[in-house]
């Protein structure tokens, strides 16, 4: 019997590692072949389905032989079975396809996905006819806020008035119906159709029953994360290091501008830009981060740069502002980290010098010599169409457009207005010129007068307005990066002095550590209130504000477990935990590729399930990279062993021991935010596409991500991970599952959730 059961137990572990390799390998598969390819071989071939249905059955079978009586842990696992079995359903059962209406036209066909044929028509048990569509524009842009479809449907003499918008569906007999895409001309509507009437229910209930375990796992008073809480080993938690850089770099500006007061009215003014009415200042800022890589060029502000461009191309083009980042291009020809604009347009070298690399780069020779050539060539781009007024769109056209001075304008314009917007920078160029400050100022004072007449109803608020003037002159992420990180250094070497005397922390320090960390809460917690104010919507939506609100998480963990650990030592060992995490995601944030500019979120995005989903999964984000951190003290203690000799063992034990505990402590709830997270992720793409899974690189991870963090918790079937070293080393390794789900889907496999 007990060779049956590890024969059992060893099938199990086979199954479960090989399902996660297929998992990791089919989101390459994808990247390389294409989706059709990766659903049709690998996520709908009969193999794939097999593969899951023995884990489920030698899973039960495993339960069922060891009597397992606790019903908590029956209910959890039960919940993998109902999953498993919806998804089964819905492979077997449901219809998805796409019905392309025409206005005035009656049709009951649909097209649906056939394996041979490519698409084959089917129809369903109702007609529908096309009464309108309507594209909803954010106020004076061109940003699309919603897509509408309104139609009848027509069963006999019955007809039925329905409508479909993003994130709002209609459902008629089964059959649920989604916006999905239209006609260019605008009076055609593309409707996605789904009908799932097995396999939603019962993955549905499988969704609950799991959050409601992993949920009662953390109150269960007789559960491992409620033993682990009173263990005596946390008093013994110990701490390591994160490290960063940040290099400072000032130029001397020596090119003719505006004086500050003249830019900084000339800022107040509003633009359209990301297609959204914003502040001249918030181009500024993006114009000069671009291409300089900082919010200002010396002691000039960033609207003082863009004027420059604007009123002294030729002086600003011999400038040394533009940053040629380390890569190939730069040191093959071996180019200084600050060029001016005139030094790529250089006559005897035959013109613009990298041309030649731009023309094989988009011959298809993307290597990052080339890519760096692409690069440069946007930055130069900007300069470029500023020279040429393209992006000044300063002027309301009409209630949905705004225009630059080189426009053509469009009809409707009265003639006095026509020659006020040809004129206008005419007229500021020569005051520039001249320095009669006080006149451009005045013509400025003009500018806002006629925003105000002709685009009242497209300006933002004063509110947001003087929330995003706030938000671009405050650097939140840059300063508390490095007040986070400092501190969480000194907290650092302040926990190492405890340890090698082993003093008890300073009561004072904790007080000090929570007061500090809060002042770092509330600063954060305005920049994101900041931001949301101006941009309307939760911000969400890219890498740059999700790395804000882990940061965020992290702290509001930090701060709540201090508040009800009854340890001092925990204390101090969490504050530390808090500053050094929170400093490196505010860090990221800062030196990454991510894009800070604020812009209108995508119809299908704006839902409060998004919101909630990915609120919840950054929060178990958070709570994981507390256990890395755990992993990674604990290994480098583990060093320290060795190089101080054995009479410093037992210590060095009794630490691991303890930061295995600590780590347990966040292990717990990170898996129960992550299934919610999972849950309503699910929810909110069948509400948004009608498919609560649709194997996208960015689901699949997750799911590899909260499958590879279950296994450590199944101690009992795997003592192995009771040995803290053993537990630890997974531990770090398993957090390359969470920087392959953020960064590696985001910015190497793509797919629907990347962020662009």
């Amino acid at each position: 019997m007990r060779k049956y059961k590890r024969n059992m137990k060893k099938i199990i572990i086979a199954l479960y590692a090989l399902i996660v390799i297929v998992l990791g390998g089919a989101t390459f598969v994808e990247h390389s072949y294409g989706r059709d390819f990766a659903l049709q071989h690998i996520y709908g071939a009969w193999w794939f389905s097999l593969l899951w249905a023995l884990l489920a059955a030698f899973g039960v079978a495993w339960i069922v032989k060891r009597r397992m009586r606790r019903w908590p842990i029956l209910l959890l696992h039960a919940s993998f079975v109902l999953i498993l079995a919806g998804a089964l359903l819905t492979h077997l059962t449901s219809k998805q396809g796409v019905i392309h209406l025409r206005m005035g036209v009656t049709t009951d066909e649909y097209y649906e996905a056939a394996t041979e044929t490519g698409m084959r028509v089917a129809h369903l048990p109702f007609q529908l006819r096309l009464e309108s569509f309507n594209i909803i524009y954010h106020e004076g842009t061109q940003a699309a806020a919603d897509y509408e479809t309104h139609f009848t449907i027509i069963e006999g003499q019955q007809q039925t008035e329905a409508r479909v918008s993003m994130n709002n569906i209609f459902s008629h007999r089964g059959y649920r119906l989604y916006q999905s895409s239209y006609d260019e001309d605008q009076r055609g509507s593309v409707l996605a159709m789904n009908a799932d009437p097995w396999g939603i229910p019962v993955t549905y209930v499988g969704y609950a029953l799991l959050f409601f375990s992993l949920v009662y796992m953390l109150i269960d008073p007789r559960g491992t994360f409620r033993r682990l809480l009173r263990s005596p080993l946390l008093q013994r938690a110990a701490l390591l290091i994160l490290i960063f850089h940040c290099s400072l770099f000032t130029c001397r500006a020596a090119a003719p501008t505006l004086p500050r007061e003249q830019a900084d009215a000339f800022a107040r003014l509003h633009i359209l830009y990301n297609d959204r009415i914003c502040p001249v200042e918030t181009y500024a800022l993006d114009f000069t981060k671009k291409l300089y890589g900082k919010r200002h060029y010396g002691s000039y502000s960033a609207t003082q740069v863009l004027l420059g461009f604007i009123f002294w191309g030729d002086e600003w083009s011999k400038e040394p502002i533009v940053k040629v980042k380390r890569g190939d291009l730069k040191s093959q020809l071996d180019l200084p980290t600050y060029c001016s604009v005139d030094f790529f347009f250089n006559e005897a070298m035959g013109g613009y010098i990298i041309g030649p690399y731009l023309k094989e780069y988009y011959n298809g020779q993307q290597d990052g010599f080339h890519k760096q050539a692409a690069q440069i060539d946007e930055k130069l781009s900007l300069v470029m169409d500023l020279r040429r007024g393209t992006p000044l769109k300063l002027f309301p056209a009409n209630a949905s457009s705004w225009i630059a001075p080189t426009d053509a304008l469009p009809a409707g314009i009265s003639p006095a207005d026509s020659t006020y917007i040809t004129t206008v920078f005419n007229n500021l160029y020569q005051d520039a010129l001249s320095g009669n400050y006080a006149h451009f100022g005045q013509i400025v004072k003009t500018i806002s007068d006629y925003q105000q007449k002709h685009g009242a109803a497209s300006l933002p608020t004063a509110t947001k307005d003087k929330a995003e003037h706030l938000y671009n002159h405050i650097p939140f992420a840059t300063i508390l990066f490095m007040f986070n990180l400092t501190l969480g250094f000194l907290a650092l070497f302040c926990c190492i002095w405890m340890m090698t005397r082993q003093k008890k922390s300073s009561k004072k320090w904790e007080t000090t550590g929570n007061i500090l960390l809060l002042i770092s809460f509330l600063a954060l917690t305005f920049c994101i209130a900041l931001r949301w104010i101006a941009k309307g919507t939760i911000p969400m939506s890219n890498g740059y504000e999700t790395m804000l609100i882990t940061a965020w998480f992290v702290m509001a963990i930090t701060l709540l477990s201090t508040l009800y650990s009854p340890l001092s030592t925990l204390s101090s060992l969490l504050l530390t935990f808090g500053f050094l995490l929170s400093g490196f995601f505010l860090l990221v944030s800062h030196i990454s590729q991510m894009d800070p500019q604020i812009t209108h979120m995508m119809p299908v995005l704006n839902s409060p399930l998004l919101s909630l989903h990915v609120s919840i999964i950054m929060m178990s984000y958070a709570l994981v990279s507390l256990t890395f951190i755990c992993g990674i003290v604990a290994l480098l203690l583990k060093g320290i062993s060795k190089l101080r000799g054995h009479r410093e063992k037992t210590s060095i034990a009794t630490q691991m021991e303890s930061l295995a505990v600590l780590s347990r402590i966040f292990l717990y709830p990170a898996l129960t935010t992550m299934g919610l997270g999972i849950f309503i992720g699910a929810i909110w793409a069948n509400v948004s596409w009608g498919n609560y899974w649709s194997w996208d690189p960015k689901e699949t991870w997750a799911l590899i991500t909260f499958m590879v963090y279950a296994v450590v918790v199944h101690t009992q079937s795997l003592p192995v991970f009771r040995r803290p070293m053993v537990y630890h080393v997974y531990m770090v390794l398993a957090f390359l599952t969470i920087l392959m789900t953020y960064f590696g889907v985001n910015y190497f496999l793509g797919g629907m959730h990347s962020y662009v």
